[in-house]
């Protein structure tokens, strides 16, 4: 007996194939795919998906989860989009190993304009302990990737200078055992210390590690290195180049505020590629980026890691040189709305930009924002137009793309990407405007993503694959969410299965946690 039978849908499998009409079957937490005539197969539940899609579950490549996850289970802004797997650990900001509960918390603390600071549900320390976490405990699976400011903190400190040998020694071994505990790869944040103080052969030496044992690069490239256009993603390459390891680029895309054109960029991972490199990417479908406040502060002011921050922030004679060197993320201050506040007396500010905040608090712009730092504990973020709108098409479509939401999922103004990037993609770059075909799509959501990473038995609909399984309405899909009123789910995406059990049924969320933590080489 079947657990559940999908019939009736136009099944597109993940592969890139084209769809075909049949039946899917779930036993258990796995897949059985029925052909032909389904009348005397006796199932526990039929769910009629006629006029539907049904396909794999997507895969999010770049998820602010980690901690998020752990307080609000039920992580209903990504599961309502179709997402089953999420990658966490991104932008070399993840929360294991942590030698010292006390520097978990720490960095906790640096890193909650982008994660939050949520209560823990227990302590750990390995990777191990971490992803014990997510067991059974989470409506959607996640796999890790270990961020190098974990590693460095471990090695080196919070403090900005290179790594001596014994340390990176120490910060090998420190990922060798991360790895071990089944992690996928390593991954970088070079705009966020204490993880952006390591240089390029720092990281080439730590790649070497992580490819030794089957892991990639996955990165958020330094942006203020040399042109600020192609030489970050140069820098990305180069490190896969010394290293043999796999790299793959997060939120690659043409920054508003630079010169030249998207063809220069994808041009560097095609010519990597020509080289016989294994380089790959993730693009999000919309204009708006956000992240932590502190990014748009020096690198100098974090050395030392937050308590040290913190005086800095405090200090007249570092505000008076910050003054100076402090510029916007965006084109102005204008052009970044604020977010995350958790005292009621900055609610005020959530969605103003921070020319609107520093005018409301009779401050000036740097004043304000060390102001609203201090006062929230760090946790301030910002919601940007960050992207080209005219090129975003030529990253998304690209053959080598993946799909990365780059989801922050706080305050009252989320970037609307946080409800809507994938079936802003089935709506728009699918059906709209016809970007991509809806095979190619979903194969970009699911199995290309579990390829790139090494997930064993999920991305495609399969006898035997793990039954993580979307059931969509191609016509109807779409995305409410927009900047003003971010926080809306997605229209027409009406079940979503994770390891056999529905987790949205009929568009509702039923409360199961069936997620899983997903562990490298293993099923």
């Amino acid at each position: 007996m079947l657990d559940l039978l999908i019939t009736g849908g136009q099944i597109i499998d993940g592969t890139g194939n084209p769809g075909y009409f049949g039946a899917v079957g779930v036993e258990g937490d796995r897949v059985r795919i029925v052909r032909g005539d389904t009348s005397e197969i006796v199932a526990r539940r039929r769910v009629d998906a006629k006029g539907k899609i049904v396909c794999p579950g997507f895969i999010d490549m770049h998820a602010h989860s980690g901690l998020v996850m752990l307080s609000e289970p039920r992580h209903e802004p990504k599961v309502r989009q179709g997402v089953t797997t999420e990658l966490i650990g991104i932008d070399g900001c993840s929360y294991a190993p942590f030698r010292d509960h006390r520097d978990l918390l720490r960095f906790i603390e640096l890193n909650s304009g982008l994660d939050g600071n949520p209560p823990l549900p227990g302590k750990w320390s390995t990777v191990e302990q971490y992803l014990a976490m997510f067991d059974r405990c989470a409506a959607v699976n996640v796999a890790y990737i270990v961020g190098n400011s974990p590693i460095r903190i471990g090695g080196v400190g919070w403090e900005q200078r290179p790594a001596k040998p014994n340390e990176l020694a120490d910060m090998k071994a420190l990922l060798r055992e991360a790895m071990e505990e089944c992690a996928f790869g390593i991954s970088t944040g070079l705009d966020y210390p204490p993880g952006s103080y390591a240089d390029t052969a720092e990281l080439a030496e730590l790649s070497k590690e992580a490819a030794r044992l089957g892991g990639i690069y996955h990165t958020h490239v330094r942006y203020g290195l040399g042109d600020k256009y192609l030489d970050p993603f140069r820098e990305a390459v180069e490190i896969g180049r010394r290293s043999g390891i796999a790299v793959h680029i997060t939120h690659f895309y043409l920054r508003v505020t630079k010169p030249g054109g998207s063809g220069r960029l994808l041009d560097i991972v095609e010519q990597g590629r020509a080289e016989g490199m294994d380089v790959t990417f993730d693009s999000y479908p919309y204009v708006l980026g956000s992240t932590r406040l502190l990014i748009v502060f020096p690198e100098w002011i974090h050395d030392g890691g937050p308590d040290r921050l913190k005086e800095a922030l405090r200090s007249p004679e570092a505000r008076a040189r910050l003054k100076k060197e402090v510029r916007p993320r965006a084109a102005t201050w204008d052009d970044m709305w604020l977010t995350y506040f958790k005292h009621p007396h900055n609610h005020r500010f959530e969605g103003k930009s921070i020319a609107q905040v520093a005018e409301m608090m009779g401050r000036e712009v740097v004043d304000a924002m060390c102001d609203l730092l201090l006062e929230e504990d760090l946790q301030t973020c910002f919601v940007m137009t960050g992207a080209d709108a005219d090129s975003l098409p030529a990253f998304v479509r690209h053959p080598l793309s993946m799909v990365g939401s780059d989801a922050l999922l706080l305050g009252d103004f989320p970037s609307p990407r946080s409800y809507g990037c994938f079936p802003l993609i089935l709506a728009e770059y699918v059906r709209e405007n016809r970007f991509l075909s809806l095979p190619d799509a979903i194969r970009k959501m699911t199995s290309y993503p579990a390829q790139r990473l090494g997930i064993r038995g999920r991305g495609i609909l399969r006898d035997g694959m793990f039954a993580d399984v979307v059931i969509f309405d191609p016509e109807r899909v779409r995305t409410p969410a927009t900047r003003h009123q971010p926080k809306q789910f997605p229209v027409g995406i009406d079940f979503v299965i994770v390891n056999g059990q529905v987790v949205i049924d009929n568009g509702a969320h039923t409360g199961v946690m069936a997620g899983r933590a997903l562990r490298r080489n293993r099923e």
